[in-house]
């Protein structure tokens, strides 16, 4: 399968330009892992990839409570920051940009801003970001080819309950600001619909493409 999604992803070195990929799907569907294979996949292609995860670049923590630490709006609004993600990677690899990117501008865990130096890209570099709602207006547009797993919130919070701690229950109250927050982004963007290629991918071992309808 990761052959048949590797295989439609346009090669930079034919496009003269480099090719922007995104592996969107709620919290705990996957995506990290999978964008990490398809990067291997491609790598085995011998096509030059960059990898870049959407969680270097959350909001500063005050930004991201703001409207309180149980706001599914906030969650939803205000947990990353886009303007730096356009700044330092996707408008350095959009046509015309200058291929000098940074792979993060935040660490999470102790909301201490990043100055990490700049790395050079090429016009052959297949950058693939993985994160939730990659496919939210702002976003949509920048992809060359996207890929959203789909997951029901039962078995990604079964998964993010070993990975993460948190109660394995989606209807937990604990667990409200996150469902709710991933429940508008359902409803406002639809991913699936926008999406290059939706993946059925509630069985890591089995992951299966799903047609559009």
């Amino acid at each position: 399968m990761l052959r048949e999604v590797a295989s439609r992803i346009a090669d930079p070195r034919a496009l003269g330009r480099p090719v922007l990929v995104a592996v969107d799907g709620m919290d705990g569907a996957g995506k990290t892992t999978f964008a990490d294979e398809l990067a291997a996949e491609l790598l085995r292609d011998g096509r030059a990839v960059v990898r870049i995860s959407v969680d270097g670049f959350h909001r500063p923590r005050d930004e991201r409570y703001r409207r309180g630490r149980h706001s599914p709006e906030g969650f939803w609004a205000d947990s990353y920051d886009y303007d730096a993600l356009r700044t330092h990677v996707l408008e350095p690899f959009a046509p015309g940009g200058s291929r000098r990117f940074r792979r993060a501008v935040r660490d999470v865990a102790t909301d201490a801003a990043l100055d990490l130096p700049r790395e050079h890209g090429t016009d052959s570099t297949v950058v693939v970001v993985d994160g939730i709602f990659l496919h939210r207006d702002e976003l949509a547009g920048w992809w060359d080819f996207s890929v959203y797993l789909d997951v029901d919130f039962a078995e990604t919070f079964a998964r993010m309950a070993v990975r993460d701690g948190c109660s394995p229950d989606p209807t937990h109250p604990a667990n409200a600001r996150y469902v709710e927050g991933q429940r508008l982004y359902l409803s406002t963007c639809r991913p699936a619909s926008r999406a290059t290629v939706v993946i059925d991918n509630r069985d890591l071992a089995h992951p299966q493409v799903i047609p559009h309808l």
